[in-house]
C-alpha cells in the first residue's frame, strides 16, 4: 500500500490505533492537539511535538530565517492553547546542512526565543545533527492545565454553538502571493542564464497585501482568546488551533466527539485583504478559507446558553451549530443550498 493512499491522518491512525497507554501517568495519547499527562493531583502536564522540513513545510526563498523561527515556535504554542494550556518548556532539534553559516542560525534563534520570551516558555534543551537533504526543524513544546481546565477535541454536544476566532484564508493567500512571486524570480533568473546575464534581486511590491504575508510568515497563536473565555467563565466544550482548514478540523472535532454540525458560509470571518487576494488569483474565497490552513485560529465549541456572551466577545464569530451525528457534517452556502464537509485541507502526504 502506498503511503499516499492514507493520507497524513489515515498513517497516524493506521500505525497507532491498537497503541494502548501502560502507565497510569498517561491520561491522553494519540488523537488530539497534545498528549495529556499526570504527575501531580489536579494538575495535568500537555505535550506537543511538530516537524517542519525545508521543501515540504517552508520555501527559504522567501521566508527569512528569524520569521521561521517564530513560526516554527508558534505552531507549538499554539497546540498547547488549543487544549485551554499555559505553555511553560520548550526543546529544539535541527538537523542543519552544510549551506548554512552560524548568522543564519542566530536569525533563526532570535525568532524563536522572540516567541518563547512572549509567552513566558523556558528553552531547556535540543540536538543539532548534520543534514544532507536541507533543514530540518523539530520542537517539542510542554505546557500544564488544571485538570478542570483541559478541553479536548471530543466534548462538543448537539446544540452547542461553533465558533472561531479571528478571520480564516488569509495564510493561504498570502502564500499564493509569494509563490507567484517566486515564480516570476525563477523565470527571470532561468531567462537570465541563457543569456549569460547577471539578475538583481527585485522586492516584489506587496502594498496593500502586508497582512497576507503577515498570517503565513508570522502567525501568531491566539492565547488571547482562551485567557477572554476564562475570564468570562466560559469552558469550550471542545477545541483545537485551524492548521489544516477549517473543515478538516471541523470534521475532527465532529468525529471524536461523535456529532454532526451546521456551518454557514455567510458567517465564516474574512478580511478584505484576503478576499481581495482570492478573486485577483481567480480563487472562491469561502473555499479558501475552508480549506487553506495554516490561519492557527482556534475553533471551539461552546453550549448554547452562552450564545450572548459569544455575539459579544472580540475577535470570536459564531458560525454555526453542532447537531447529531445522524444530520451529517453540513456547509450551509449562502443561497440555502446545502454541502457535506470534505477534509480538502493541506495534506502533506498526498502524491502530487
Amino acid at each position: 500500500m502506498e503511503i499516499s493512499e492514507l493520507g497524513e491522518f489515515g498513517l497516524i491512525k493506521h500505525l497507532t490505533q491498537d497503541i494502548k497507554p501502560t502507565n497510569k501517568s498517561t491520561l491522553k495519547g494519540v488523537g488530539d492537539d497534545c498528549a495529556i499527562m499526570q504527575f501531580d493531583e489536579g494538575k495535568r502536564v500537555l505535550m506537543t511535538t511538530d516537524m517542519l522540513m525545508e521543501g515540504i513545510h517552508f520555501d527559504l526563498q522567501y521566508t527569512p530565517m528569524k520569521h521561521l523561527g517564530y513560526k516554527a515556535a508558534m505552531v507549538n504554542i499554539s497546540d498547547i492553547i488549543a487544549m485551554n494550556g499555559t505553555p511553560t518548556q520548550m526543546v529544539v532539534s535541527l538537523a542543519i546542512g552544510k549551506r548554512f553559516k552560524v548568522e543564519d542560525l542566530e536569525d533563526f534563534y532570535a525568532g524563536l526565543l522572540l516567541a518563547c520570551e512572549k509567552h513566558h516558555i523556558d528553552l531547556v534543551g535540543g540536538d543539532t545533527t548534520a543534514s544532507l537533504t536541507g533543514l530540518a526543524i523539530s520542537i517539542t513544546c510542554l505546557g500544564e492545565a488544571m485538570e478542570e481546565e483541559v478541553v479536548m477535541r471530543q466534548g462538543a454536544k448537539p446544540t452547542d454553538l461553533v465558533c472561531v476566532s479571528g478571520n480564516l484564508g488569509a495564510a493561504y493567500m498570502g502564500l499564493q502571493l509569494l509563490e507567484r512571486e517566486k515564480a516570476v524570480f525563477n523565470d527571470q533568473l532561468r531567462e537570465a542564464r541563457q543569456k549569460g546575464q547577471q539578475v538583481e534581486p527585485a522586492q516584489p511590491d506587496f502594498s496593500g497585501r502586508e497582512y497576507l504575508l503577515e498570517r503565513i510568515l508570522r502567525p501568531e497563536a491566539r492565547r488571547d482568546i482562551t485567557d477572554r473565555l476564562k475570564a468570562a467563565g466560559i469552558r469550550p466544550t471542545s477545541m483545537m488551533d485551524i492548521s489544516d482548514g477549517l473543515s478538516s478540523e471541523m470534521m475532527h472535532i465532529c468525529e471524536q466527539s461523535g456529532v454532526g454540525c451546521r456551518l454557514y458560509e455567510e458567517r465564516i470571518p474574512l478580511d478584505y485583504q484576503t478576499a481581495a487576494a482570492a478573486e485577483e488569483f481567480n480563487l472562491n474565497v469561502t473555499t479558501c478559507a475552508m480549506n487553506g490552513g495554516e490561519d492557527y485560529e482556534l475553533l471551539f465549541t461552546v453550549p448554547l446558553t452562552h450564545n450572548e456572551e459569544m455575539q459579544q466577545m472580540e475577535d470570536v464569530k459564531v458560525i454555526g451549530y453542532i447537531t447529531p451525528a445522524s444530520e451529517g457534517k453540513k456547509l450551509i452556502c449562502r443561497d440555502g443550498s446545502e454541502f457535506d464537509l470534505k477534509a480538502q485541507g493541506w495534506n502533506p502526504l498526498k502524491e502530487d
